[in-house]
């Protein structure tokens, strides 16, 4: 077993990308892994105020249990991550935007007048949707292909050509503060909603969108956790063996 020092001190990202349980427990005490994984435990605690030592007890807890899914990410080859990352996150995105697009809308014209807050969730849901359709594109034709690039050359010993962008380092930059945006916006959103507890006089539809709403942050927290902690530091360090 690790000692307490080294728990500490190490980075957020690390215990969930080694075992995504963990989320959970960073979740309850509202600490961001996925945009922000990069922090230590020690840093996170002190500027939470958070028992070190109840923390770690919980997470030890977590990563010793045998219960729940475990998919160890880590060790997937960098173009089934891609892929994976592509279809299943990609699509949900692609799929549930159009339709929380409708919801919300719908929301405002009904339910604005009593909760106008509606109309500012909507207003940066949209935002957020924007600007994730443009990422989504520049990760598909620019940074996956290179990536999958790299991984096709290790297996068959030929040479990478430069990228127009020079570096992957570039372009994982780029995507690191789109996604910082990205979960900015989201916090705003969960803030202005209560953590997305609906008003008692919610109807349905209310309760349905507040929900759908819950379910894309954390699809899109495990999304920016993969690319974050595993992929972009991996596709880094695979791209140094070129040089």
């Amino acid at each position: 077993m690790k000692t307490l020092q080294k728990d500490i001190t190490k980075q957020i990202g690390s215990y969930v990308a080694n075992d995504y349980r963990t989320a959970a427990v960073f979740s309850k005490y509202g600490i961001d892994f996925c945009c922000k994984g990069h922090r230590s435990l020690q840093e996170v605690c002190e500027k939470k105020s958070i028992d070190s030592n109840v923390l770690l007890d919980e997470l030890n807890t977590i990563m010793t249990s045998k219960s729940g899914e475990i998919i160890d990410y880590k060790s997937w080859p960098l173009d089934l991550l891609v892929d994976y990352i592509e279809k299943k996150h990609h699509r949900y995105v692609a799929e549930k935007i159009p339709v929380l697009k409708q919801f919300l809308d719908k929301l405002c014209k009904v339910h604005g007048s009593r909760h106008p807050e509606l109309f500012e969730i909507n207003e940066l849901f949209t935002a957020s949707a924007s600007e994730l359709a443009a990422h989504m594109k520049k990760e598909e034709l620019i940074l996956f292909p290179f990536i999958k690039q790299m991984v096709s050359a290790t297996i068959s010993g030929q040479p990478v050509k430069i990228p127009v962008f020079g570096t992957v380092e570039n372009p994982i930059a780029t995507m690191m503060k789109e996604h910082n945006n990205e979960g900015e916006r989201f916090r705003k959103i969960a803030s202005i909603t209560n953590n997305y507890t609906p008003p008692a006089d919610a109807c349905n539809t209310y309760r349905v969108t507040f929900a759908m709403l819950k379910e894309f942050e954390q699809d899109l927290h495990l999304h920016i956790h993969l690319e974050n902690n595993i992929l972009f530091p991996k596709a880094t360090k695979l791209e140094g063996r070129f040089s």
